[in-house]
């Protein structure tokens, strides 16, 4: 049983069943692992309880971030040894956060300092950090390709799947997904590598992802993948 089933409702589950949602898309050729928001600013600067991190770090996510990060870990290190372009995503506004627009009107904390101390929040955290082929895609709303060069850098790539890891499941990831979605890619969602701050939102987010968008499962799975795949398949920056 998936764990988001103790979050559906009987009539749920009668729907879902009728509904032919949920079928297997698969995994294509030509993948890229996608590593969405791992910075500090979502994992805050240690491990400890979301109720104690998110008073300094209002994104974070707590333990949970951290317990996600050597999964995080394990398939850039699978991909990175077949060559597979690993990409990350993370944030950056302009001093006086101009560029924060609609993020001020959901969020009475929205103009919390993004640095606690000497920690910069939109640095990647160093567990999962970037090798120097690997990409980095800076972007200021949710979705890893609105107002970004990803979908460009797919094209070069000719990428045909999106692995998808990181943060908020409901949030960054979700709208990723169904952009991702949107331009025909094939999408897998690697549930545990991904995380979010309110544990019925990552339920009920893989959930409807899985539903709909994306084949939602285990880095066990997505690692088999990878060690099937020929090495060489793709020309990646130099670094």
């Amino acid at each position: 049983m998936k764990f988001w089933e103790t979050f559906l409702t009987d009539r749920d589950r009668v729907v879902f069943g009728r509904s032919g949602h949920g079928g297997h898309a698969g995994l294509g050729k030509r993948p890229a692992l996608l590593v969405i928001d791992v910075n500090y600013a979502f994992c805050g600067d240690k491990d400890e309880p979301i109720e104690e991190s998110v008073k300094r770090w209002r994104n974070s996510c707590g333990a949970d971030g951290w317990r996600t990060l050597p999964t995080i870990s394990g398939l850039i290190k699978a991909s990175r040894e077949k060559g597979i372009p690993v990409i990350y995503t993370t944030g950056g506004l302009r001093k006086g956060l101009w560029e924060r627009g609609g993020w001020g009107w959901k969020n009475t904390r929205a103009a919390d300092p993004n640095i606690q101390g000497k920690v910069d929040g939109y640095e990647i955290m160093p567990q999962v950090a970037p090798a120097p082929q690997d990409i980095v895609v800076l972007k200021l709303k949710p979705s890893a390709f609105f107002g970004t060069p990803l979908m460009s850098y797919l094209t070069q790539l000719q990428v045909d799947t999106l692995i998808m890891t990181g943060t908020t499941t409901s949030g960054c990831v979700r709208a990723s997904v169904i952009d991702a979605f949107s331009y025909n890619f094939r999408v897998t969602v690697v549930a545990d590598a991904c995380f979010d701050r309110y544990q019925s939102s990552h339920a009920i987010n893989l959930f409807d992802m899985n539903a709909k968008y994306a084949d939602v499962v285990e880095s066990a799975d997505v690692l088999k993948y990878l060690a099937d795949l020929p090495a060489g398949l793709f020309a990646l920056p130099e670094g």
